[in-house]
């Protein structure tokens, strides 16, 4: 081989080596770029799961504040009584005591009275009333008999 043949030929190898040198730079780059661009994503990915928890937890509140506030509503609020009302009348009806609940003390007395004189039967008269206060809505059942002062059935 001839001196000019081994200088081209280390010309070559010093080139591609060269070439190499650049091409594997570049990977490099493009790796750091890649990883960098995961990265990034990675953290918006965990601010919005971040920011979709406290909505969650936000809207679990709010929920649990709504239904609290309904229960109590419901059991402390005094103005509707239809289910303690109801129950009572299925379960102790013969006593009146559902009527005294709603205020009516003369039908009260008049339902303990038919209870004694009728042997305990004045206690269907409960039970129906039972039944029809709690199939009635909510505002007929307050219209109707806390409103109204309707009686008897």
């Amino acid at each position: 081989m001839s001196e000019n043949n081994k200088e081209n030929l280390g010309d070559k190898a010093k080139d591609l080596r060269d070439a190499a040198g650049e091409k594997a730079s570049e990977m490099k780059n493009e790796a750091k770029e890649s990883f960098e661009n995961a990265k990034e994503k990675a953290s918006e990915m965990a601010d919005e799961a971040k920011e979709a928890a406290k909505d969650i937890k936000e809207d679990a509140k709010e929920t649990f504040s709504d239904m609290k506030e309904n229960w109590n509503e419901a059991t402390n609020g005094g103005e509707n009584k239809k289910l303690i009302a109801g129950i009572l009348a299925i379960v102790i009806g013969s006593l009146g005591i559902h009527k005294f609940i709603l205020g009516y003390t003369k039908e009260g007395i008049i339902q303990i009275i038919i209870t004694v004189v009728t042997c305990g039967l004045g206690g269907i008269i409960g039970l129906i009333e039972g039944i029809i206060y709690l199939t009635k809505s909510d505002e007929e059942f307050y219209q109707t008999y806390q409103i109204g002062k309707k009686g008897w059935f």
